[in-house]
């Protein structure tokens, strides 16, 4: 495995042509593949692939010398889907092996890398499992479901040395690249208020329904895995994970990592003084949910504020967008998203400020795919886009709000100790309790 990792290494600027490749029909991709010694290619695994997994495997599938060799989930149903989605591709599927069990994946030695598109409440076990085993991974976001998961992330990755890539896409897409920039130039005067904000109209809790036998294929107690037993529900299954406090944080921690991330990273990601949230099931009370579908978070920071403002079944959003973030600033605020970003001059402002609408010029996810097969041949881990470390940072940030609403109380949190300094908060939330046998390894 050394030999083959150094001489990846010494081709990776072939992944620099992956717009290339990403721009050919299926059969031309594969001839064009088929070019690149095997030696110089990437096999990887995807656990998880039902639904943002499959994106992430999609995606790596256009890097020129990435092979997808095997595949794994706890529903038969997903699986025999994702061979048929290969097979219609012209994909070589006899090359791809199903697993189950991703222990049983994670064994597979001719695996470099792999994919954790998981329910959130997976995500920790598998990569810490991922890096014991020698492999390279790239991990769903939110990267920890508590606070506690996301320190262990960490030193997994420090301990094992492996190229953990979080898939947090935004930070790959030129356009958010661009606007941090901006806002780090100074231009904006002094920065008071960070606004975030995540209104999604097409997303709804699932109806009440009543519990029942789990769908054939479904290995359900794999699929509960640490969280606690409870019986099988349709509404709190596939999507709607992420509704539920065993499995997920709701949209704080679906969208919030994302958007969150780059309030941060334009203020150059300090950490909260104090956190306070008010929130609740306001707009579908009588919906399958225990996350809130309507949350403010308010996070205090020397000089500034941030406030995350998030609802359900809305898309009118601040300044007309369904999400975002705006960096307020004396001079000017400038408003940023997936759509693209413009700074609007404060008004009676003479350092001329304003800036036009700039459209994203590039896909995110493929860069972000290209930037750590990059990295995975070159070992170079300071050129990674978001590590773990990045990623557990946000997260934290994220589960932060999420206990501030739970407990009902304003928090402060002690940076030196990496904890509340409530004691019986942290206790109560800073980790998560595991069930059925499972437990979070100390690394």
């Amino acid at each position: 495995m050394n030999s083959r990792r150094d001489f990846l290494h010494k081709s990776a600027m072939l992944t620099g042509s992956a717009v290339l490749a990403s721009a050919l029909n299926t059969r031309g991709f594969a001839l064009f593949k088929n070019r690149i010694a095997p030696s110089d290619q990437v096999n990887i695994g995807a656990i998880g692939i039902n639904g943002m997994g499959w994106s992430d495997t999609m995606a790596a599938l256009k890097v020129p010398g990435v092979n997808l060799i095997a595949i794994c989930d706890v529903d038969k149903n997903v699986l025999a889907a994702r061979m048929k989605d290969l097979a219609k591709m012209n994909y070589n599927t006899s090359k791809v092996k199903q697993y189950d069990d991703y222990k049983a994946l994670l064994d597979q030695k001719d695996i470099d890398a792999v994919i954790i598109g998981t329910p959130d409440h997976w995500h920790a076990l598998i990569m810490i499992h991922a890096c014991e085993a020698g492999k390279d991974v790239y991990v769903e976001k939110p990267v920890g479901n508590s606070i506690g998961e996301c320190v262990e992330m960490v030193a997994a990755q420090q301990r094992y040395n492996r190229v953990v890539q979080a898939g947090q896409w935004q930070r790959s897409q030129q356009h958010f690249r661009d606007a941090v920039d901006f806002v780090q130039s100074g231009q904006l005067g002094n920065i008071r208020t960070v606004k975030v904000w995540c209104y999604q109209g097409w997303m709804k809790p699932g109806p009440i329904v009543p519990d029942s036998a789990p769908p054939a294929g479904v290995n359900y107690a794999a699929w509960l895995g640490p969280a606690k037993t409870v019986p099988f529900n349709s509404s709190r299954f596939h999507f709607n994970f992420r509704w539920f406090w065993d499995y997920a944080g709701g949209l704080m921690t679906d969208w919030g990592v994302h958007l969150l991330d780059y309030g941060l990273l334009g203020m150059k990601s300090p950490v909260p003084k104090t956190i306070s949230a008010l929130g609740g099931r306001f707009a579908y009370p009588d919906l399958y949910e225990e996350t809130p579908d309507t949350l403010t978070t308010i996070y205090e920071f020397d000089g500034f504020n941030m406030v995350w403002d998030s609802a359900m079944g809305i898309d009118n959003g601040s300044y007309n967008r369904d999400h975002g973030i705006a960096y307020i600033g004396n001079n000017g605020t400038l408003i940023l998203n997936r759509g693209g970003w413009e700074v609007i001059e404060e008004g009676g402002s003479k350092n001329k400020v304003s800036k036009p609408f700039v459209k994203p010029s590039d896909n995110g996810l493929d860069q972000h795919w290209v930037n750590f097969i990059d990295v995975v041949k070159s070992r170079k881990m300071d050129d990674l886009r978001c590590p773990i470390q990045a990623a557990a940072h946000v997260a934290t940030v994220a589960q932060m709000g999420n206990i501030a609403y739970r407990s009902g109380k304003k928090l402060e949190w002690n940076e030196a100790g990496n904890a509340f300094t409530d004691h019986a908060i942290n206790k109560q939330y800073l980790t998560k309790e595991y069930h059925n046998g499972y437990k979070l390894p100390k690394v």
